[in-house]
């Protein structure tokens, strides 16, 4: 018998209210403003008829504030499953056209559900987020909600990768979600992140402000650093998200995408050994030696624009997904500061959990110096480096390009450091400290009696790289397995990486290390 016309009919009726969500005038007035509603963004995430929603007819339950006399279409938040590149993945959008995207209880239930089908799925999680935050009517219950989501995405956390996109406003509590996840990606227009707006800084700070300084896309991926990519708008947003799961497993269990041939091309490439500058103190741009190096150039940098002076991204090597970490020369000659060392270990150990393979290129003159620096805790971020690196049991290789001097050697993933393999060019110094500056000290003497001071340091540092920092007594001590020329790096990354997909390695027995926070 079929099902009685008046239930398809009723069925049918809710469906599309529930759909309709903040309605037509809400929807015209985003693309007016060049943004896409929440539903949109779904089905951009997603290949074509994949989605499967849950809680399509989710209703609240708040019976104060004239609350019981309201609906609200899916409480304000899209969730489901669905298929991208033919992966799956789990998603949520929150809906500012209904109700603002208030979280409340139903929501947060909503946002839950799908992050523990994530969980039990072994699946990624990308989550927009648009929303006014808490939603008060709802008092301490929507605090609690926040917790619930906060709780889940600390167990994800190092199981599936979570990508969230900020495209609207994400303030107070609302914005430590984001920030608990691996990869926060935030549109330049439309879109504000912070934890006190300027009017509650004014109010109790006396400081005048405004929201490009504290909230804007640009404040948080050039100074906070509290986002990993800048999006144009809503489409390059979801464009990133899909380059990004094209180099991420689907979880900590599975190897990442590679895309390995069963012949691996072994050739030179002489446009490596024109990139290094003769003179050791010239700067040139790291990211051109990491062009050289990837598969067809493909690169894809994060968090681009905070602290520069280190670049970190993925790529692929003879089709092995490789993290790529690489000091940068031209900004702060490549000297690992603070912020350095923060983003460097945060990206290590996010390539150790996800089984990505390290490849690391080092030309560093050793941590930044400066009174700031010390009193800010340089020994405790720098600290984190050594750990993410000690503590990565993926593929770990080395290459040593041009200076490597000092603790900076070390927190660059020297072999001491647990490196698998460590190259390095012949234009490679490894030392203490640079030349010029042990000169200064060993030979103290020697300069004060010197007729031409400044000609004597200049021989003396000559002596002093070609005897102590040469490659050459590094490779002599097995601290350096080879000593390749500039153009047969790729070569020797790609077929060290093919030879390390089955590396094994294990920790002592702990719950965690203490990492220096």
């Amino acid at each position: 018998m079929a099902i009685s016309r008046s239930l398809a009919e009723e069925l049918d009726k809710r469906r599309a209210a529930a759909l309709e969500g903040g309605g037509p005038a809400k929807a015209a007035d985003r693309h007016a403003k060049g943004r896409m509603t929440a539903r949109e963004r779904i089905e951009a995430l997603y290949s074509v008829g994949t989605f499967q929603e849950t809680g399509l007819h989710a209703q609240h339950a708040t019976r104060h504030f004239g609350m019981e006399k309201k609906s609200i279409p899916a409480d304000g938040v899209i969730t489901g499953t669905g298929f991208v590149d033919g992966r799956p993945v789990a998603a949520f959008s929150q809906d500012f056209g209904v109700v603002g995207g208030t979280l409340g209880e139903m929501h947060s239930r909503k946002i839950c559900l799908v992050l523990d089908h994530a969980l039990k799925a072994g699946v990624p999680v990308v989550g927009f987020n648009d929303s006014g935050g808490a939603r008060i009517q709802e008092g301490v219950g929507a605090l609690s909600a926040y917790g619930q989501v906060f709780y889940r995405n600390v167990q994800l956390s190092g199981v599936v990768p979570q990508i969230s996109v900020i495209a609207g406003p994400c303030a107070g509590g609302a914005a430590y979600s984001p920030a608990l996840t691996d990869f926060v990606i935030m549109t330049r227009e439309h879109a504000q992140m912070f934890i006190c707006g300027p009017e509650v800084i004014r109010a109790v700070t006396g400081q005048s402000t405004t929201m490009d300084e504290i909230g804007s896309a640009a404040a948080h991926g050039s100074v906070s650093g509290n986002i990993h990519f800048v999006a144009e708008d809503d489409a390059d947003a979801v464009a990133i998200v899909h380059r990004l799961l094209s180099f991420l497993p689907s979880n900590n269990m599975m190897d990442p995408p590679h895309r390995i041939e069963p012949d691996l091309a072994i050739e030179d490439d002489p446009a490596l050994d024109a990139l290094l500058p003769e003179d050791p103190k010239s700067a040139y741009d790291v990211r051109q030696v990491i062009a050289r190096l990837a598969d067809e150039g493909d690169f894809l940098e994060v968090m681009e624009g905070f602290a520069a002076n280190l670049v970190v991204g993925f790529g692929r090597v003879g089709g092995v997904v490789t993290g790529f970490v690489a000091n940068q020369p031209m900004v702060k000659a490549g000297a690992l500061d603070i912020d350095a060392s923060d983003k460097g270990a945060r990206f290590v150990r996010l390539c150790n959990v996800f089984n990505i393979p390290l490849v690391t290129l080092v030309d560093v003159p050793g941590f930044l110096p400066g009174v700031a620096e010390e009193r800010r805790g340089i020994i405790r971020h720098g600290a984190k480096m050594l750990f993410a690196y000690a503590s990565a049991t993926v593929p770990k290789i080395t290459v040593i390009m041009r200076k490597a001097y000092g603790g900076a050697y070390l927190a660059m993933c020297s072999q001491d450091m647990g490196a698998d393999r460590v190259i390095a060019w012949p234009s490679a110094e490894i030392a203490v400290m640079g030349a010029e500056g042990a000169v200064n000290i060993l030979y103290r003497k020697d300069l004060a009696e010197a007729e031409d001071r400044a000609t004597r340091a200049q021989e003396l540092a000559e002596e002093y790289r070609a005897e102590f920092a040469s490659p050459y007594l590094s490779a002599g001590r097995l601290f350096v397995s080879d000593i390749v020329q500039p153009c047969q790096t790729r070569s020797a990354i790609a077929l060290t990486l093919r030879g390390l997909l089955s590396k094994r390695e294990t920790r002592p027995p702990k719950k965690h290390g203490n990492i220096p926070l």
